[in-house]
């Protein structure tokens, strides 16, 4: 490469400062899309390690630290445990429908026989695990904790599906993160609805209107994420006081969230045209023309991309890096004293996700492949939906998260030591299958 060359790709770039030395290497971390999975690996690892070591009881208590705030005679105020689980999983949870609305909008999902095949597999994975679950605790103690079983983990999802690299399609991909999605919003409705408390009616009407002023805002081209976070803050304390679970907050604010470009590619050329075109004689600053042409064009930019997008990319590192790892920190930790997983909680977990969910992912693809309502996408195999419906089975995240509202006290460690097995189980169980069925498929095309 000549020095010509070379010296027109530093133009493109923004110019180095030594900061950049350390911050370039954490962004490029940050956008691998195995990296969070790590993450939460070693939280998990970490979560366990201190609950059984000697200081475990005080890593208990850590999480049991009350944090709130004070107006006048009002008080807020929760422990450290729920502000993870209720306000930090809501960004999960706005994060995952944003995903969803962007693939059903501008992605592989636009396609309609696509998007029935990922919602008919996500609905057979939540379905039939619960099935399985409640045929083994019907009338038992534990039978609350059949939503524990619905949801699959997509971070550890995409961990896995990095690990097999190039060997399986894209398209397979697609569909694992699709189903993922739609049944992470399945789980959460169920969440909301039926581990919630008793329904305050007028809560669910101030709800309800502060969706409909978010709505409204969008409709108007308020481009504020400030006041939209504002009034997303407060109709999230309403559905928090209404009995519903806060999270469903995080599902109905993404879905509502406006898949459409301000700024068009053209709009935004003749934009910088216009600056590039402005007199250099004059400073790019203050109310010049100049100066208003250049924030114009920053602004342009900027909404070049949809919100939708934007927020993806603004949270994906927040959640990835932080959030999930403190759930993880803050719920994973399990005695293994006198673990048994034999147990009947544990058993009916580790049914429910190993078998049950391959099971209802398969079955119910099949059917709406069959009724001629969807069909399997490119390069993919009844042998790897089998695969991906095992490696689906790794419910840990939202099993944790459901587990926590769902069991009593002396039943929850037993519900953990379920989901870990399952979970270790169906990755090992899911790598095996798609690696042997997507090496096949390569076969057969030679």
């Amino acid at each position: 490469m000549s020095k010509r060359e070379k010296k027109t790709i530093n133009l493109t770039q923004l110019p180095r400062e030594y900061i950049d030395w350390l911050s370039q290497p954490v962004t490029r971390f940050t956008h691998i899309e195995s990296a969070s999975g790590v993450m939460l690996f070693i939280s998990t690892l970490l979560a366990v390690v201190f609950a059984n070591s000697s200081f475990g009881e005080e890593f208990s208590q850590f999480w049991q630290v009350p944090l709130g705030i004070t107006v006048g005679d009002l008080l807020f105020e929760r422990s450290l445990h729920t502000w993870v689980n209720d306000a930090g999983m809501t960004l999960f949870f706005f994060l995952i429908a944003l995903e969803l609305k962007r693939e059903l909008i501008l992605g592989e999902l636009r396609n309609p026989k696509l998007a029935v095949l990922s919602i008919a597999a996500a609905l057979g994975g939540m379905l039939i695990p619960s099935f399985f679950y409640l045929l083994l605790q019907f009338g038992e103690p534990g039978q609350h904790g059949w939503g524990t079983v619905m949801a699959t983990d997509t971070a550890f999802v995409i961990g896995c599906l990095a690990l097999l690299g190039q060997s399986v399609p894209n398209s397979l991909r697609i569909f694992m993160l699709s189903m993922a999605v739609v049944d992470d919003i399945g789980a959460i409705v169920v969440v909301a609805i039926g581990y919630g408390s008793d329904i305050d009616w007028l809560a669910i009407i101030c709800a309800l209107i502060g969706f409909a002023v978010v709505r409204i805002m969008g409709f108007l081209g308020i481009r504020s994420l400030v006041l939209f976070s504002v009034v997303g803050g407060v109709t999230w304390l309403a559905v928090d006081m209404s009995g519903l679970h806060p999270t469903i907050t995080g599902v109905v604010l993404g879905l509502l969230t406006p898949t459409s470009k301000w700024v068009s590619k053209q709009h935004l050329s003749i934009i910088f045209h216009a600056v590039m075109n402005s007199s250099t004689r004059k400073q790019w600053s203050g109310n010049t023309a100049e100066g208003v042409a250049l924030r114009t064009a920053a602004a342009a930019a900027r909404e070049t991309l949809s919100p939708v997008e934007r927020l993806e990319m603004l949270l994906h590192p927040w959640v990835g890096f932080i959030i999930l790892p403190l759930f993880a920190l803050a719920n994973a930790g399990v005695s293994l004293t006198g673990a048994n997983l034999t147990s009947p909680i544990s058993l009916a977990v580790f049914v429910g996700f190993v078998f049950g969910k391959p099971i209802g992912i398969v079955l119910f693809s099949w059917i709406s492949v069959r009724l001629g309502l969807a069909t399997l996408p490119e390069n993919l195999n009844w042998g790897m939906l089998l695969g991906s419906g095992m490696l689906a089975g790794i419910g840990f995240t939202m099993a944790l998260f459901i587990a926590e509202l769902a069991y009593s006290p002396d039943q929850i460690n037993a519900a953990k030591l379920g989901i870990f097995s399952a979970s270790i189980c169906s990755a090992l169980l899911g790598l095996i299958f798609l690696r042997y069925f997507s090496v096949k498929e390569k076969l057969n095309n030679i």
